[in-house]
């Protein structure tokens, strides 16, 4: 049985997304771990996160989980999930500017603070429910069909300087990167824990994905 680490640094939503992949399939064995060995010994690894991005690198950094996570990215099928996501990054506007692990050139920003949709009503911030993903291709989207609404519950989103780093696209007043891709990473603005059918057949891709694009 395949195995897959979701590193705990004290953030995330760690039952939620244990309990989505042991809900997925291939049965593989889920193990939620802050442990580097383990980790590294994973045959594929997923990073959760929620909350601010600060508190987020102050974690990985102190736990030594930064260092990690840059070694595992260079060879294993890698799911990054939310503020999972945005740590990817070079840096975020968030908290002043805080520097991430640089896996993906590019910034997390903050969504406007005006910003309206065709019909000229406000829209909220943080950006939170339901909305549909434009997919480009790639194997993690298999059997997830084009324009599938997954669930947001975010303020900031991520900027790549590499516009091919963008693997989908979400409309929010303006269309912003809601998934990235490069290599044996995967990485999401979503919940694919909290988006039901759409979100448990991503999940079923990364237990089966080669790591190849």
């Amino acid at each position: 049985m395949s195995s897959v680490a979701v590193i705990d640094y004290g953030m995330g939503n760690l039952h939620s997304i244990g309990k989505a992949l042991q809900c997925a399939s291939p049965p593989t064995d889920v193990q939620i771990t802050s442990d580097s060995e383990l980790i590294k010994r994973a045959d594929r690894v997923v990073l959760p996160g929620v909350g601010a991005i600060r508190d987020c690198m102050l974690a990985l950094d102190h736990s030594g989980l930064s260092n990690t996570i840059k070694q595992v990215v260079a060879n294993k099928p890698f799911l990054g999930i939310c503020v999972g996501m945005q740590a990817l990054l070079s840096e975020s506007d968030e908290n002043n500017r805080t520097q991430c692990l640089d896996i993906f050139k590019g910034r997390v920003e903050h969504f406007p603070k005006a910003m309206a949709d065709e019909k000229g009503r406000r829209l909220k911030i943080p950006h939170m429910g339901w909305n549909q993903v434009i997919q480009n291709e790639h194997p993690l989207w298999q059997g997830v069909p084009q324009n599938s609404r997954f669930y947001f519950v975010h303020s900031y989103f991520v900027n790549p300087e590499n516009a091919k780093d963008t693997i989908a696209n979400t409309e929010y007043s303006a269309m912003f990167t809601s998934a990235l891709a490069k290599d044996n990473i995967f990485a999401v603005q979503f919940h694919p824990e909290k988006s039901q059918t759409a979100g448990i057949q991503l999940l079923t891709n990364f237990l089966s994905w080669d790591g190849k694009p």
